[in-house]
């Protein structure tokens, strides 16, 4: 049985990634959420180092469990799924089309230091106005540079980056949340694409725990 250990819904963006991969593979697997800290605290909460040590040797979320395999790092997951589950059709099936793919998520899970650090996700907060650096307007424009790029290939069976929804997607989703929190104007293809992101059911299913998580406190 699959279990992934993930943190607080509202905030954790590295999160998110692996669980919509899983949940778009249609994988069975349980969920354990580890507080991260509680709404409207900025330090995390006493004890939580022990906490994820105990279920990873990194000390960190996202973890998969896989009997005694344990996967930590985001895209370590996203892989370990997309090759357990393979016709799900994670990544796409044409070779180029597959290698951009790879690329554009490498590029996300490597890059855009500055636009993570002063668009923190917030799914459920609403922050528009906020003045940004020019090197976190530049990281946000590059991905809306990637989003208008990607749709304007039209790929065919879906409206997202390759069509399907897969772990490219899964990896600028948090960044859908950025951009709606932060009030980020967006060209009417980026638009259409955040909007379908939104409208994904796991995506959706997410947002609404994040808002639950945040009414409790």
């Amino acid at each position: 049985m699959l279990t992934l250990y993930v943190g607080n819904k509202n905030l954790s963006s590295w999160s998110l990634r692996p669980w919509l991969a899983l949940k778009a593979a249609g994988a069975p697997f349980a969920e354990e959420v580890i507080v991260l800290r509680k709404t409207g605290e900025t330090a995390y909460r006493p004890g939580l180092k022990a906490d994820l040590l105990a279920v990873n040797p990194a000390g960190h979320v996202p973890v998969l469990h896989d009997g005694d395999l344990a996967v930590w790092d985001s895209l370590a997951i996203c892989e370990y799924v997309a090759e357990r589950f393979p016709e799900a059709g994670l990544w796409p099936a044409d070779a180029k089309a597959r290698a951009r793919a790879r690329a554009l998520t490498a590029e996300m899970h490597a890059g855009f230091a500055d636009m993570r650090r002063e668009m923190s996700m917030d799914i459920s907060g609403r922050h528009p106005g906020r003045s940004f650096s020019e090197a976190a307007r530049a990281d946000a424009d590059r991905v809306i540079a990637i989003w208008e790029e990607c749709r304007a290939a039209d790929p065919a069976g879906g409206p997202f980056l390759f069509g399907r929804f897969g772990i490219v997607d899964a990896f600028y989703a948090p960044v859908a949340t950025r951009f709606r929190t932060y009030g980020v104007a967006l060209p009417p293809a980026s638009a259409a694409y955040a909007a379908a992101v939104f409208a994904f059911p796991p995506m959706a299913e997410w947002c609404r725990a994040a808002a639950a998580e945040v009414a409790a406190g």
